[in-house]
């Protein structure tokens, strides 16, 4: 059964790179977007094995924790 499961960011701070496309194949843990928060860059990982369906931000957006930065079909 195919289910879409959202990608949440780690901690508040700002989109420093997005490192994954729609239609990327990714495994889990694989880097999704990297986050900047008091100088220090924290990747984000892909929940669970799956297929990016979409990216919620771009470079420079603020996120706050929690926030979805992109889903995945898994």
């Amino acid at each position: 059964m195919t289910r879409i499961v959202d990608v949440p960011s780690t901690i508040t701070g700002t989109v420093w790179t997005v490192d994954a496309a729609v239609g990327d194949r990714l495994r889990q843990d694989d880097p999704v977007v990297t986050l900047e928060a008091m100088k220090m860059e924290i990747p984000v990982g892909a929940p669970a094995a799956g297929e990016v369906v979409e990216i919620l931000v771009v470079k420079d957006d603020h996120v706050e924790e929690g926030q979805p930065v992109a889903r995945l079909k898994v």
